[in-house]
């Protein structure tokens, strides 16, 4: 009986969970309210502008843009199990091609500014709406950029073969920033894009 009960004991042994896991989920949890603070600003001031140009005479829906991101959640999952199976080939392939979905974001998000900037007149300086949406959509920008330069290292990496499967969490991590960057495009673009305009 002692024996038995000492088996159980081991298999439901309480493990510390891992602290990249534990870190990442807390700079989750705090870009997230950092987020909704800058989305509460954004409502709370929509539509108090008193000067043009308004969100609705200058904002266009950034469908492709968003499409490449939220695509690029796709290729990092298909990636990473890749990763785990120790498919490096596909790995490096789908890792390369979430790098370019996202860069395609980042570029149409500059091309996007160029326009309102230069053609529209409409900056952070032209009204509450332009500093409440270059605040909150540059927010975003700069998580895809910190996303993109840490995909790109890992990626980098692969090439000369210093990615290995002891890696794996790193990889997995990153993959949850990844989502977690795209979740919460899908907020911005639906206050700023949708709700905002």
């Amino acid at each position: 009986m002692s024996g038995a009960s000492q088996t159980l004991s081991a298999t439901t042994e309480w493990k510390l969970p891992s602290r990249r896991k534990v870190g990442v989920l807390c700079l989750i949890a705090t870009e997230s309210s950092l987020f909704t603070i800058f989305v509460v600003a954004y409502l709370f001031y929509l539509g108090k502008s008193l000067n043009r140009p308004y969100p609705k005479d200058v904002l266009t829906l950034p469908i492709l843009a968003s499409i490449c991101l939220l695509s690029s959640s796709v290729t990092v999952v298909f990636a990473e199990r890749a990763f785990k199976r120790g498919d490096l080939r596909s790995f490096k392939l789908l890792w390369f091609i979430t790098i370019a979905l996202g860069l395609e974001f980042l570029v149409s998000t500059g091309l996007e500014w160029k326009r309102l900037i230069y053609h529209d007149h409409f900056t952070i300086s032209t009204n509450l709406a332009g500093t409440t949406f270059y605040s909150l959509v540059g927010l975003h920008a700069s998580h895809v950029i910190i996303g993109l330069i840490l995909l790109t290292l890992v990626f980098v990496l692969s090439l000369f073969n210093k990615v290995g499967s002891e890696q794996h969490e790193r990889v997995e991590m990153l993959s949850w920033y990844w989502h977690f960057v795209d979740v919460i495009w899908i907020v911005v673009f639906s206050v700023v894009y949708v709700i905002g305009r």
